[in-house]
């Protein structure tokens, strides 16, 4: 395929005029003006050529099912929420409840499980907290889960163990093949050709059999647990090694969740939180010790699997930074959410990428000024990284925050999502930076790259990297005219 009169986006480096480039199995073989051959063309009429965006850190699954739950960002308190849980129940009244996006640290009360049973259903009812690491439930819903019954919610690693038995609470509706293709289809559409996908539950088997049934579209690096690196290891997969037969399909890293979060105060940190904090772990608690994080890294290591390991807090960056030191392993830390400038030069020492989600800041910023005062200066601090030499991907952590790669762009540089002035300016990046920072280490459409490649109307570095450069960012997925995977079209605009 050659694609015709086409500007480069200046990713990295300028490259002026129009300019032809030839695809031939799966990569850029040619850039240049005017290139002879009868092979299919596209026109693309002026418009700009970028490599394609990726995100770094999707849990797919839960975000396939997103279309289908009930929306609990609005409620501010658990009688607000109850009242959103009856009204789908009114409105659907055979049919489980799956909600999404209640976050429970700014409200008046607690949720438990009573407020919830008060209802009189008699059926399942789950609510996932918008930061993903804990859910609400009814009694209903913990017997049918096969978990002990309690007021309280469920939470971290207990929670993140019971979201792979959803499906015999929720059934398959929402999750099978043709749920992830849709999915698929809309990253597409936004100018995404490769997700990284973090989902709690599911293997290789699985992951293999959903691509044989159509959930094809995208290139997917698919990450185990540890809860599943027997499986691999016994396969003999290393990262990057393709899966199910398909290039476009690899074996990712191996996750391991280090820490909690900022919004259900487990993050582990430094310091105590100012405030509701949790008995007997003010500042937050490590999901492992010292010696079986190690122990995880090195078996990864051994075993050739990058590793991408989450951690929040700084306590639990640091000790993570560690871990990679002592092992040798090799991959990053998700989130860097807080941390401190030694620790960011230490990741640049030691080569471990920083895998950021910049959209979070946005729902993070007022908490952050409440749990952690006189630290936000060191929160997503995107501007030492960059200046420190860390290698920065960005993503969005959907479903936590919409699979959008412009937000996560436009956050990155101007650091707000409202009227408000942007939280600690001083660590914004450029347009140009967090434009690289998404397109999976690929700079200017060059030779020798994939042919993954996003057409757009407007150059998305046009601008000055300030407020109104991000507005316009948050809405570029309108200008995606064509979005081609390995040379074949996975979007083209009606």
């Amino acid at each position: 395929m050659l694609i015709r009169n086409a500007r480069l986006v200046a990713v990295t480096e300028a490259v002026p005029g129009l300019l032809d480039v030839r695809l031939d199995g799966g990569r850029v073989v040619e850039v240049g003006p005017s290139l002879s051959g009868d092979e299919t063309s596209y026109d693309a009429a002026g418009r700009w050529l970028v490599p394609g965006l990726w995100d770094q850190h999707v849990h797919l699954g839960q975000w396939a099912l997103a279309s289908a739950r009930l929306d609990l960002g609005p409620a501010r308190s658990s009688a607000e929420a109850v009242a959103l849980v009856r009204a789908r129940l009114e409105e659907w009244p055979d049919l489980p409840v799956i909600g999404w996006g209640h976050r429970p640290t700014a409200w008046p009360d607690n949720p438990t499980v009573s407020d919830l049973d008060v209802i009189g259903t008699d059926l399942p009812i789950v609510l996932i907290a918008g930061d993903g690491h804990h859910g609400w439930l009814n009694t209903i819903a913990l017997h049918a889960l096969a978990l002990p019954i309690r007021d309280s919610v469920v939470s971290e690693a207990e929670w993140f163990m019971a979201y792979g038995r959803l499906a015999s609470v929720l059934g398959q509706d929402g999750t099978g093949p043709d749920a992830y293709r849709r999915s698929m289809e809309a990253a597409a559409a936004q100018g995404v050709v490769g997700l990284v996908d973090l989902e709690f539950s599911g293997g290789v088997a699985d992951w293999a059999a959903r691509w044989a049934g159509g959930a094809d579209l995208l290139r997917i690096r698919h990450a185990c647990y540890a809860d599943g690196l027997d499986d691999v290891l016994a396969r003999g997969l290393c990262s990057g090694d393709p899966l199910a037969d398909d290039p476009r399909l690899t074996m990712g890293p191996l996750k391991i969740i280090s820490d909690g979060s900022l919004n259900t105060r487990t993050a582990w940190c430094c310091e105590p939180y100012a405030e509701k904090a949790v008995p007997g772990f003010e500042e937050g608690q490590p999901n492992q010790s010292p010696d079986e994080l190690r122990a995880l890294l090195a078996r990864a290591a051994a075993g050739g699997l990058e590793v991408a390991v989450h951690a929040i807090g700084d306590r639990a960056v640091t000790e993570a930074l560690a871990a990679f030191e002592d092992t040798g392993a090799r991959g990053g830390i998700e989130h860097v959410q807080l941390t401190t400038r030694d620790d960011v030069r230490r990741m640049a020492r030691l080569g471990v990428r920083a895998s950021v989600q910049p959209a979070h800041l946005l729902d993070d910023r007022d908490v952050t000024e409440r749990l952690w005062p006189g630290r936000a200066e060191r929160c997503f601090p995107l501007r030492w990284m960059l200046d420190d030499g860390v290698d920065v991907v960005l993503g969005s952590d959907a479903p936590v925050s919409p699979l959008d790669p412009w937000l996560a762009i436009a956050s990155a540089v101007h650091r707000s999502g409202d009227d408000r002035e942007p939280w600690h300016p001083e660590q914004s990046i450029t347009a140009r930076e967090a434009l690289a920072a998404s397109t999976d280490g690929w700079g200017t459409v060059a030779v020798g790259h994939p042919a993954d490649l996003v057409l757009l109307d407007a150059d998305p570095l046009d601008g000055e990297s300030d407020g109104e450069h991000a507005r316009r960012l948050r809405s570029f997925a309108d200008h995606v005219v064509g979005t081609w995977v390995a040379g074949e079209a996975a979007y083209a605009r009606p």
